[in-house]
């Protein structure tokens, strides 16, 4: 009996494509079944499987998402981990056993769409300084609505907090199409972040200690600071549920946030004063704290109290990864470094959008569109 195969439309496309770039895109899943059954379907309808693979790195969950991917995706491949490594440890175990020239990290709570990967895949075919790229990040709560970890690419201020075009503290945009243009950017989201490979690889990975939570933007300020770029693909469009796995006003979050933050810019700053900027970063973090503790919420105090803690008590292994990064650094000033605190110009100032920043004659943080 004689069997034919035809290929998908999406295989087809990666036959006629230029591409050459065989792609993974690796899934971490936690007990997550249930966010596996609504997202992995759009996940293997949207992504051709002639030079792609899709993985699912299991951090040790004790539900029955192994059970159910080897039942219902016998073509995805399974990675097992012995235990909850978190995000940052759980990608690099995993991708240590994954072999493809770009690694696409993708949350479970990610619905793609349609030629998601194709737009960024041309980027890296065409630019070889680009080290990572992330598609436009919009809200699968509220689909007109950009989303919280992303948005359109991320930034961050001289004293290390982050913010989004499209996403400043609290405040979440529409997306009206203000942000449809390919830029560089500072950091790229973890929710969907194309990196390549060896890239990923001569990095050493996340920083394994970060656990969960600000790893991307550690790793992505590693990359600028050794002359490569980050660059946001509006061509590419996914749709992220957020919170998956703790609440945004979850205090753990905030804790890991804080502490993950702190480390940040102690190990990366480039600029002359890091004492002066860390001793300003505390005082702006002790008015975070006092606000907290006005309105009754003691949880949230005590967890930027405790993030602190932990940044003094690990002063010694963070001054250590500083002077190793610090013998790499090739490149000191970034366009995409707000020369101001965004904390200020959101709460003093009221500007909550990114367009907004531009009554303050930012350098060229809103002109970094050197990519095109």
């Amino acid at each position: 009996m004689l069997y034919f195969w035809f290929p998908k439309v999406e295989d087809l496309k990666v036959l006629l494509s230029k591409n050459t770039l065989k792609t993974a895109v690796v899934i971490l899943n936690w007990n997550g079944k249930q966010h596996l059954e609504k997202y992995l379907p759009d996940v293997v309808e949207h992504t051709a499987l002639l030079n792609n693979d899709i993985y699912v790195a299991d951090n040790g969950s004790t539900d029955d998402s192994i059970m159910f991917l080897y039942q219902s995706y016998p073509q995805i491949k399974i990675i097992q981990l012995d235990k909850n490594y978190g995000f940052a440890g759980g990608y690099n175990q995993a991708l240590k056993q994954v072999e493809a020239d770009i690694f696409c990290l993708l949350n479970s709570d990610v619905r793609v769409t349609e030629d998601w990967l194709n737009a960024p895949l041309e980027i890296f075919e065409k630019y070889s300084d680009i080290a990572a790229v992330q598609p436009k990040i919009l809200s699968d709560r509220d689909l007109s609505r950009f989303e919280h970890a992303g948005a359109a690419g991320g930034f961050i201020d001289k004293y290390g907090y982050p913010f989004c075009r499209g996403r400043i503290m609290n405040i979440i945009e529409y997306d009206k199409g203000q942000y449809n243009s390919q830029s560089d950017i500072f950091w790229a989201s973890g929710a969907c972040l194309f990196i390549r490979s060896e890239v990923f690889h001569s990095q050493g990975g996340f920083d394994d200690d970060y656990f969960a939570h600000m790893e991307e933007i550690d790793l992505c300020w590693r990359l600028k600071n050794q002359g490569l770029r980050v660059v946001y693909c509006p061509k590419s469009k996914v749709f992220h549920y957020g919170g998956a796995t703790l609440d945004y006003n979850n205090p753990h979050k905030l804790y890991l946030n804080f502490r993950n933050s702190l480390w940040t810019l102690y190990k990366n700053y480039t600029g002359k004063y890091l004492c002066f900027t860390m001793f300003k970063r505390m005082l702006i973090d002790t008015t975070a704290i006092l606000k907290f503790a006005a309105s009754f919420d003691i949880k949230n105090a005590m967890a930027i109290f405790k993030a602190h803690m932990a940044f003094h008590a690990s002063r010694r292994n963070i001054v250590e990864k500083r002077k190793k990064l610090m013998a790499k650094v090739t490149c000191r000033q970034h366009d995409e470094i707000l020369p101001l605190s965004i904390v200020l110009c959101f709460f003093l100032k009221g500007r909550k959008t990114f367009h907004s920043l531009k009554k303050f004659r930012t350098k060229n943080l809103l002109k970094s569109k050197r990519l095109f």
